[in-house]
């Protein structure tokens, strides 16, 4: 790239410029802007890179736009309990300590820079759209991005023999439900489910509250709680009936920062392995297909 004074040098660099500088081919700077990783703006279908701040940024060999302070968060891993995850988190030996209490009090947590990514599914029935409309207008400004993890089949978990009479949530009427704390997204779910089927929470009884989604399956296996609204991977293990009520998507909200740096690094590549594939068809009712998609970038 030419030389230029500071009067005519160009306040923004364009995708070819922005090659030429870094000495890399172009389709890589459309892979950089699209996980986040420059500063960047997109105006009328082009990207333009601000190129005091990608200056700024190579000299820092950081991943934050320029002007932006930079918090170390800690290896913790908030959020909703999934078993695939957490299975991972462990297989992977990538060294991420885990804290989950429910999806929106791993976005207050991870609001409150307590961890470095924070898994969630949490439906919104206006927008009829999940995760989405619970992490744009709160993380807009913060260097985050949205990334798939799996579809999950969620339903009602029943003592075995139980789905024989047990079709859906209207049939639940007199059940003992073990329910989930206010801040899962499951709790959400399944009372949006419950009002739509004209089920009135008077007609339900529920037992105490199962704050991970082993301790809702436990409490059907030991006789504590007729029905759980669990997934379907973890009906199979003990044994019990399973009846699928809705496909819903896990995501994962995670500093883009933190996720250059080796621990997710070496969870990420865990996630492309075939052990980790063979784990999740085992487990059964994951689809991983999208896993690492971008769902949205700050």
């Amino acid at each position: 790239m030419t030389e230029t004074s500071d009067q005519t040098r160009p306040e923004f660099l364009t995708v070819r410029e922005l090659a030429e500088l870094l000495r890399i081919k172009e389709r890589k700077v459309y892979d950089l802007a699209a996980t986040g990783a420059v500063p960047c703006s997109k105006v009328t279908g082009k990207l333009l890179f601000p190129e005091a701040e990608i200056r700024a940024w190579i000299a820092r060999g950081s991943s934050a736009p320029a002007g932006q302070e930079v918090i170390a968060r800690p290896q913790v891993f908030l959020g909703s309990h999934d078993p695939l995850l957490d299975w991972a988190l462990r297989q992977s030996r990538c060294g991420i300590a885990t804290y989950f209490d429910g999806s929106l009090d791993g976005l207050d947590r991870f609001d409150a820079i307590e961890g470095m990514a924070s898994g969630l599914h949490v439906f919104d029935p206006e927008a009829q759209s999940w995760n989405l409309p619970a992490v744009r207008p709160r993380f807009a400004a913060q260097n985050v991005v949205l990334l798939a993890f799996a579809t999950r089949r969620r339903g009602l978990i029943l003592p075995p023999g139980g789905s024989a009479r047990i079709k859906g949530i209207g049939d639940l009427v007199g059940s003992r439900i073990a329910p989930r704390q206010p801040e899962s997204g499951t709790h959400g779910l399944f009372e949006h489910l419950r009002a739509k089927a004209g089920l009135g929470r008077d007609a339900l009884i529920y037992t105490d509250t199962a704050r991970s989604e082993a301790d809702a399956v436990m409490a059907v296996q030991d006789g504590s709680a007729d029905v759980a609204f669990g997934l379907e991977a973890l009906a199979r293990p003990y044994g019990l009936d399973f009846v699928p009520v809705v496909d819903e998507r896990f995501d994962l909200l995670v500093d883009r920062k933190a996720w250059f740096d080796a621990p997710l690094q070496q969870l990420v590549a865990f996630f492309r392995s075939d052990t980790f594939a063979r784990h999740a068809a085992g487990l059964g009712g994951y689809d991983i297909s999208e896993i690492g998609a971008v769902r949205w970038n700050a």
